[in-house]
């Protein structure tokens, strides 16, 4: 069988250290064949892992797209600002496209991959990874085999972490939403599209309330400095001590996400080198974000259904729980827990384990793998699996966000869905 050929473009954490270590992983099915990145250090590493002649290893997305097609699909791995045109361009190269989310930053951008994408005949993949969990999955079969009749509520919970929310979002890519996306579309767009495909359903109307209250110079320790380091007063007791911090996940977890972020290929030289020179070893009250540190959004679906999505960085850990409500039943599940527990109205409640499902568990509860693995089967023309993320339905999610970012900046005005996209041009 004929191997799949892929180029990636961005060799960053997402790039080189889930999607071409996913293509390792199905080597019988697919080759890397060309790589792109504005970082030469990381087009070394890629070049050096993957065999890469210098003439497939490109200085950045642009200079890839410049070139004749040269795989079959191509994975945009590029931060948020860099996916529209690339998107665009590749599409009219011929390519297929895994594209990381958010697909795009505006409404019109986000129609115009989907329609793009429909006249030239090519699959766009969206990185919607929480359809491809067992976790999901699971909770979809438990829905669609009328265990809870038809769905009228839904609660979910994105947990970020206080730890997780400092890394991302305060210091790290996505602190500023001008220089990418808002944070409800950056970190939820896949928890909106996940909401949707569980419940079958179409958005009607949004409303958002959101803040960034904490991490403010308001309520910087006195005394603080510009870099966390031993001359911080509140060094002992602060839990966004960044050298404490990534230097113990280090020694715990040596390369793995988020110190891989941080360093590359990292030792604690490099790490302690990165600190003091970049915004992730900053003062977490002394950064220029503006992306909220907790968000709620509500969503009036077709046929009454109602869902809540709560965003918030001050938890102790990171995870996702739901609870779904039906009329015949409900179903609670923490995906920290791999816990789904369904409880049929005047029957016994069944609790589910997933660990006994699947023993893959890495990136995203498994999603990730699966995710690129279904991908693969697609383009080698077998049928798609009920998960896959087609661009035309994924598109839905980001229309919700973008609507939940408006609506919060209005204070928590009602945007009505429809009127909202087709104003969008």
């Amino acid at each position: 069988m004929k191997k799949i050929t892929v180029a990636i473009a961005g060799m960053g954490s997402r790039g080189m250290n889930t999607y071409a270590r996913c293509l390792e992983r199905y080597a019988g099915r697919a080759e890397l064949v060309a790589v792109a990145d504005i970082r030469p250090d990381r087009v070394k590493v890629a070049a050096e892992r993957y065999g890469l002649k210098p003439e497939r290893c490109f200085d950045s997305v642009e200079s890839l797209l410049r070139q004749p097609k040269l795989a079959d699909v191509l994975f945009i791995c590029t931060p948020d600002d860099v996916h529209y045109q690339p998107a665009i361009d590749a599409l009219k190269l011929g390519y297929h496209l895994l594209l990381e989310k958010p697909a795009a930053r505006t409404v019109a951008e986000c129609r115009h991959i989907a329609q793009l994408a429909q006249e030239k005949g090519l699959h766009v993949i969206v990185c919607h990874v929480l359809r491809y969990t067992v976790f999901y999955q699971t909770i979809r079969d438990l829905i669609g085999q009328g265990r809870v009749g038809d769905i009228m509520t839904v609660e979910a919970i994105e947990r970020v972490a206080y730890w997780h929310q400092a890394h991302s979002f305060v210091r790290g890519n996505w602190h500023v939403a001008a220089d990418t996306t808002p944070m409800i579309l950056a970190k939820c767009c896949h928890d909106i599209d996940m909401l949707l495909w569980l419940t079958g359903k179409r958005c009607e109307r949004v409303s958002s309330f959101g803040h960034l209250t904490h991490f403010t110079g308001a309520h910087m320790p006195q005394g603080a400095p510009e870099r966390c380091g031993e001359d911080c007063p509140a060094a002992a007791d602060c839990p966004y001590n960044a050298k404490r911090y990534y230097l113990d996940m280090f020694r715990k977890h040596g390369d793995a996400w988020p110190v891989n972020v941080v360093a590359p290929e990292p030792t604690e030289e490099k790490i302690l080198a990165a600190l003091a020179a970049g915004d992730y070893g900053r003062c977490v009250y002394r950064m220029d974000n503006d992306v909220v540190d907790h968000q709620v959004m509500t969503m009036q679906l077709e046929d009454d259904v109602t869902v809540s999505l709560t965003m918030t960085a001050f938890t102790a850990t990171g995870g996702r729980c739901i609870r779904l409500m039906g009329t015949g039943g409900e179903i609670y599940a923490d995906m920290e827990r791999n816990m789904i527990r369904v409880h049929s109205f005047g029957g016994e409640a069944e609790e589910i384990d997933v660990r006994k499902l699947t023993k893959d568990f890495s990136g995203h509860g498994g999603g990730d793998a699966r995710m690129v693995s279904d991908f693969l089967d697609v383009l080698a023309g077998k049928p798609a699996s009920a998960a896959l993320t087609t661009i035309d339905r994924s598109v839905e999610s980001h229309y919700a966000a973008l609507a939940a970012e408006k609506s919060r900046l209005q204070g928590g005005q009602v945007v009505v869905l429809d009127e909202f996209v087709q104003k969008e041009q």
